[in-house]
């Protein structure tokens, strides 16, 4: 056979065989997403390109915009808005702990707060535009989603509070007392307890959330930020910012079971656990880094270094970079989860405090 009788047949088998795999480029579509950042200071949202790893928008939200959740469809973001002014942070001891004043948060000031600005914002995702707000009391920092979409579930900082609210009709349909300065809030694995953590007294509620009532409190260090879940929510754990430590709960029998301390220096803020549930990430707030810890013996793999004071921390639907939110340094650090390492900063607004994940790709 000639020379150009074999190339042309190599060339129609080429053409036939791509034509067999229709589908790689609606599976790289279907794994498309955006990191949503909120901007506390300069009261807006800026959206990261997954694919990019470049900023592709920003756009106003409201006053103090920190806790940041997408829907379960993708198609809303909701964003925690706060017309209580921003105070900067506390001073620290000669041991690097922050001291703070009796009755009075590092971030909140009840002087000249803007009670009108304080509700959920509601983002569209296909205009990028924000279309409502909802009240859901005082002040709210942090919030979760129930697993349908339904309910909101709002910590209310300066009221001491959790609120459930219809997203639907926008009615806050229960409210639980709680101690000072409620932050943390998750949703178990499971949809049936709400978890929400108490910064001043490093307090830690679970509340049923069938009944709205609280079943169980666990204390651990001062200032727990956040709530992570492992073992598929047999297992909730906690950072405290002012010890550095790790506090690992039994949610079935409401007790502390461990304790482990990060690196010198940590001060821990936002947990989240990889997808297969064997690592665990910490951002470390001033200590200025990222920590990836086994969650089997909670031994710290690496501890990465990011932008300023980072805080929100997400990781990618495909598990490849892990993203966190630097409030000082007005960036966002893009970190390889491969090789432990930062290889990017994208640029975002005034201090941003929180980040959310997007699929944008193909749904079923």
């Amino acid at each position: 056979m000639s020379e150009a009788k074999q190339t042309s047949k190599r060339m129609l088998f080429a053409i036939a065989l791509a034509a067999l795999l229709p589908m790689s480029a609606p599976a790289r579509a279907a794994d498309s997403y955006q990191i949503y950042v909120s901007n506390e200071r300069s009261g807006d949202v800026t959206v990261i390109d997954g694919a990019s790893l470049k900023a592709v928008a920003t756009f106003p939200v409201g006053k103090r915009p920190r806790g940041i959740h997408a829907s379960p469809d993708g198609k809303t973001v909701y964003v925690a808005l706060s017309g209580t002014p921003i105070e900067g942070p506390p001073e620290l001891d000669a041991q690097g702990n922050p001291v703070f004043k009796r009755d009075k948060d590092d971030d909140d000031d009840d002087v000249d707060a803007d009670k009108t600005a304080d509700g959920v914002g509601v983002v569209d995702v296909a205009t990028r535009k924000l279309v409502k707000k909802i009240a859901v009391g005082s002040d709210p920092e942090e919030f979760d989603l129930s697993q349908d979409g339904r309910r909101l579930y709002v910590s209310n900082e300066d009221v001491k509070t959790a609120s459930a609210v219809d997203v639907a009709n926008g009615k806050v349909e229960s409210i639980v007392p709680l101690t000072q300065e409620p932050e943390g809030v998750a949703v178990s694995p499971d949809g049936k307890t709400l978890v929400v953590t108490c910064e001043t007294g490093g307090d830690v509620f679970f509340i049923d959330l069938a009944t709205f009532k609280v079943k169980g409190h666990v204390k651990v260090g001062p200032r727990p930020r956040s709530v992570a879940f492992l073992e598929g929510g047999k297992l909730a754990v906690v950072p405290s910012e002012s010890a550095g430590n790790l506090y690992v709960i039994d949610t079935a029998q409401l007790e502390l079971v461990k304790t482990f301390a990060l690196p010198k220096g940590s001060r821990p803020m936002r947990l989240r656990a990889s997808a297969d549930g064997s690592k665990l990430y910490a951002s470390t707030g001033r200590g200025g880094t990222v920590a990836v810890i086994d969650a089997k013996s909670f031994a710290v793999l690496a501890n990465i270094a990011v932008g300023k004071r980072p805080w929100g921390i997400v990781l990618s639907p495909d598990g490849k970079y892990l993203f966190s939110a630097n409030g000082p340094s007005n960036d966002v650090s893009v970190v390889d989860l491969a090789s432990n390492r930062e290889i990017a900063k994208v640029k975002a607004g005034d201090s941003p405090w929180g980040l959310a994940v997007v699929k944008t790709g193909a749904k079923d």
